[in-house]
């Protein structure tokens, strides 16, 4: 087993696993289970929605903050493996910790959920600044759709392991016990990379009057002003940081959105994710061989128009039977989106600085991730309360918030959508191998 996995293909393998494993934590903690128990079970009302949207914003905030300080740390002394395990724990314990937030315990519900959500997505930084390593330019595209695709399917099996948890034993004891499922999952998965994947880059030595605390700062300033000979790359930034609000506002309020306006029950909303997910795999597949064969901006724009698309459907939607239809429609989508940015970055990198560009990157999707939950579950609650006040009861009030704010995802699907357009791939993929020959 260690001999297959020190191989070439056994080194992917180990990364796809810990794709494998982290996104059972998407599944079961951000789309199926937690965030609607947080909303109804834990707080309830509109103001869960608003306090959900406050807590995915303070974690993404955090990251951002953290993640191109640490980014250029770990490029500079090697050690992503080490940054990836650091966070990768966090996460697990405070994942497993969700399990003792009970009825009208907000607090805790928030704050080990933000420390779970900040290790998780901290690691992601890690986790894709790897990729270089182990794929060429030339298949970044279908190595990263089938981590992708991979991932989903671990997102798929775990929640088939708790459904019948959830549908025959059912109650509040139930719904955190899968918590501790998902973080057991998320750390068996991981330990293969951790064990077996070689980290390739090897540490620069610190010159006079540097320090550890000093050069993730330094570096960060350097690579700031270095931005103007990466003009594609800061393109692709603002345009991802703009859809891809759009994207982790569908992915956070999933579940909270099938709750709400069809009042799907826990067990609904399982099978829904579930077939999200296994659209997620088909979509993760499909996009990574477009972005190989094709363009990673012919894919993501595909992706983007499939998204719209499904959004202005969810917008006018009345039956509860087309919400599967319509989110196993946006999750091909949201697989494109994902996966195929992840790539475009990886190509618009110079060699050697992934930790340092994947970090700001992380700061992108995380910046964007704080703004557009919080004004999605501003939104739903503020347009709840002007409904109620002008005469219509909780529910109704409730709901009509919650189709108010569908629009906010599609505004930003659609602005980053137009400035995608204007990113030159070929160009920034170029520049980016120049720069790495320069430095060599």
């Amino acid at each position: 087993m260690g001999q297959f996995f020190r191989s070439e293909r056994g080194q992917r393998t180990a990364w796809y696993l810990y794709d494998f494993g982290n996104s059972a934590y998407a599944a079961v903690v951000l789309l199926a289970i937690y965030s609607a128990y947080f909303k109804d079970g834990v707080v309830g009302g509109a103001e869960g929605s608003r306090l959900w949207g406050i807590a995915v914003a303070a974690a993404m905030l955090v990251t951002a903050f953290i993640s191109p300080v640490l980014g250029a740390v770990a490029d500079r002394l090697a050690v992503k493996k080490r940054m990836l395990a650091i966070f990768t724990a966090i996460s697990v314990a405070f994942t497993g910790c969700l399990f003792f937030v009970g009825n009208g315990d907000v607090f805790t519900g928030m704050l080990f959920f933000i420390l779970a959500e900040i290790g998780y997505r901290a690691a992601q930084v890690y986790y894709d600044a790897l990729l270089p390593e182990i794929a060429p330019r030339s298949e970044l595209g279908s190595v990263s759709g089938r981590g992708w695709a991979i991932g989903s399917l671990g997102g798929v099996l775990c929640l088939a392991v708790v459904l019948p948890l959830v549908v025959l034993v059912g109650g509040n004891f139930v719904l955190r016990l899968t918590m501790v499922i998902t973080a057991v999952w998320y750390l068996a998965f991981a330990l293969p990379l951790f064990f077996f994947v070689e980290e390739k880059a090897r540490p620069r030595p610190l010159a006079p009057g540097e320090s550890v605390w000093t050069i993730g700062f330094r570096q960060l300033w350097s690579t700031i002003r270095r931005l103007r000979d990466h003009r594609e790359y800061v393109k692709f930034m603002v345009a991802f940081i703009l859809f891809n609000d759009g994207v982790m506002i569908a992915l956070d309020f999933a579940a909270i959105i099938g709750a709400v306006l069809y009042g799907f029950a826990r067990d609904q909303l399982i099978v829904l994710i579930i077939l999200v997910q296994l659209t997620n795999v088909a979509g993760a597949w499909a996009f990574g061989r477009m972005t190989d064969r094709m363009s990673a901006k012919s894919a993501l724009g595909l992706s983007l128009v499939v998204m719209i698309g499904a959004v202005l459907w969810l917008a006018v939607n009345g039956d509860p039977a087309m919400f599967y239809v319509i989110c196993s429609v946006a999750g091909f989508a949201i697989a494109g989106l994902q996966s195929v940015s992840r790539s475009m970055v990886a190509k618009l990198v110079p060699a050697g600085r992934s930790g340092e560009f994947f970090g700001l990157f992380a700061v992108a999707g995380r910046s964007s991730s704080v703004v557009g939950p919080f004004l999605f579950g501003l939104a739903a609650a503020d347009g709840a309360a002007w409904y109620a006040a002008h005469g219509l009861n909780a529910h109704s009030a409730e709901q009509a918030g919650m189709r108010l704010a569908i629009y906010v995802i599609l505004a930003f699907l659609v602005v980053g959508g137009v400035l995608l357009a204007f990113v030159r791939e070929d160009e920034g993929a170029a520049a980016a191998e120049a720069h790495a020959k320069a430095s060599a």
